[in-house]
């Protein structure tokens, strides 16, 4: 580690400020962007079988309408794909521009992209659902160049001390989008009933699906980009992070004036340690760039950080398969163990108020609390033992879920079931889908720290397209046998918790890469520290 004398010390005031107001308004600030991912990738799910029921019911049919397979696939699946081309773009612009100059776009995006979904347009299925697509990729788009942005930001911005209960409070944001989406959708829906005379509770074995109900999925969807919206103002207020004006752009001045008002403490600007350290970079044998000591992907990057990289990549990977194939497809689960009933029994408001009610249940009393758990235990367990604690859990649940899966089809024993998938979404929260967020913002380079995340957050999504397609075609394949026996579940399903259980195994194998980085500071994580004094980076270790 550097002696005390050559860090910065406006760096030094960042890593030992107490918490103050900022890092609460930084959080929101941050964090809104969570909130509107979560709303906008979850609430989709919501409104599938509506988009179904409006524009593929055939008349004189027995059974309302369901979106085709492929068509299904597209509208679960075109947001996956535009959010992780845009981790990938915005992440690696984030360290050309500078993470404020970035963070505008990301936000606007979401906002005009989430007000054309709902108004998607067209004179047919086909022209509606490709119009949706459109804008849901492009949605998509904004929402991954949040991940890395807001990340580095916060990482930035906080103290060693609390920097992962700072980090972690701004993905939390999530399960209050997936809490707001349920909730809204309830809201909308009764009202809707109302408006109609269908009670909630009550059964309507006509299967009916009333023309206003094209008006709710768009309303659902328009709602997204209020939190967005209210934010804006907010974020273009916001300084340019100290490390990246100091570490990357080289401007001391800059960076002490930043955060002397931030922080409301006089920091010297300290510009000859800048100009020292830049000019030890720029001599430096492995010097790929100006300013540089090596690059990504160099041999140097690789050899300090390649394992690094290697484990937040495949874990987030893993983690993603499993946690967007379950909260994509809640549904169909629940209607496959009977806890929702069978859509013919119910009109489209109802089938929309019922999903909604089970999946705000779920992320009520398991989704919200992990995410909590996970801010106020992360500074003390460390993010290793947490990420590990929660995918041996996964692992478990899903395999007490799948084995005795004919167990919990019966009746009497949906609430085990019920109570049993929702600890997943408890560890998968108060563990990797936290933890991945967090430890990439931490441990590269400032230079490097945003291009990083995004890959990691990239290679998460990746995995989240794998469990939507994947878990789309396995819990299709159904066993007729077992659904002429009487049982309303399948193969299908079961055969995708045995997946997913064995997928959280692997990401528990592949936690032993990622280092540890409670108690450090970003400079002493990244090795920055070191490259000043033209040392070797500092070694992580659990």
């Amino acid at each position: 580690m550097a002696p005390t004398g050559q860090k910065l010390q406006v760096l030094d005031a960042l890593d030992t400020a107490k918490t103050q107001w900022y890092h609460f308004t930084a959080i929101i600030i941050a964090g809104m962007g969570f909130f509107t991912d979560a709303y906008d990738l979850f609430c989709i799910s919501l409104v599938t079988k509506l988009l179904g029921r409006i524009y593929y019911h055939v008349d004189g049919a027995p059974k309302p309408g369901t979106l085709p397979p492929n068509v299904s696939a597209a509208v679960n699946g075109v947001a996956f794909c535009g959010t992780l081309s845009g981790q990938l773009f915005f992440g690696w612009l984030g360290d050309k521009l500078g993470r404020k100059k970035v963070y505008g776009m990301t936000l606007m995006l979401m906002v005009l992209c989430s007000i054309g979904s709902g108004l998607s347009f067209g004179h047919n299925p086909k022209s509606v659902m490709a119009t949706l697509c459109f804008f849901r990729f492009w949605l998509g788009f904004g929402i991954g160049g949040d991940y890395p942005l807001s990340a580095t930001i916060m990482s930035e911005y906080a103290n060693k001390k609390t920097r992962g209960a700072f980090i972690a409070a701004v993905f939390a944001m999530q399960g209050f989008g997936i809490l707001a989406g349920g909730i809204f959708a309830i809201i909308i829906s009764a009202v809707f009933m109302a408006r109609f005379n269908a009670p909630p509770y009550e059964v309507d074995p006509v299967g009916s699906t009333v023309p206003e109900c094209d008006y709710i999925w768009r309303i659902i969807l328009v709602v997204g980009a209020l939190p967005a919206a209210l934010t804006y103002y907010w974020r273009m207020k916001m300084p340019e992070t100290a490390r990246y004006t100091a570490l990357v752009a080289k401007n001391a001045k800059q960076a002490a004036s930043d955060m002397s008002k931030v922080l409301q403490v006089e920091i010297e600007a300290e510009q000859h340690k800048i100009d020292r350290i830049t000019a030890a970079q720029e001599n430096s044998g492995d010097a790929c760039s100006k300013g540089s000591s090596f690059g990504l992907f160099s041999s140097e990057f690789i050899r300090r950080h390649g394992l690094h990289l290697v484990g937040t990549t495949t874990t987030w990977f893993l983690l993603d398969i499993a946690f967007y194939s379950q909260n994509l497809f809640q549904k169909d689960i629940f209607s496959a163990i009977g806890w929702i009933p069978a859509a013919k029994t119910m009109s489209a408001l109802q089938e929309v108020f019922r999903i909604a009610r089970a999946q705000t249940l779920i992320a009520l009393f398991s989704t919200v609390p992990g995410y909590w758990f996970t801010v106020a235990l992360i500074d003390r367990m460390g993010r290793f033992r947490i990420q590990l604690l929660g995918f041996f859990f996964m692992t478990v649940f899903m395999f007490a879920l799948a084995i005795p899966y004919d167990h919990w089809t019966h009746k009497e024993n949906r609430i085990g079931f019920v109570v049993m998938y929702s600890l997943t979404f408890f560890f998968a929260n108060f563990g990797p889908n936290a933890t991945t967020f967090v430890v990439p913002a931490e441990i590269f380079p400032a230079r490097l720290r945003s291009t990083c995340h995004g890959i990691s957050a990239a290679s998460g999504k990746l995995g989240a397209i794998v469990g939507a397609f994947g878990f789309l075609y396995l819990a299709q394949n159904q066993d007729k046998a077992k659904a002429d026996a009487g049982y309303p579940a399948g193969i299908g399903v079961k055969n995708s918790l045995i997946v997913l259980g064995f997928v959280n195994l692997l990401g528990m194998l592949f936690t032993f890469l990622v280092p540890e980085s409670k108690g450090k500071s970003l400079e002493e994580m990244s090795g920055e520290n070191d490259e000043e004094n033209g040392g070797d980076a500092v070694e992580a270790v659990h």
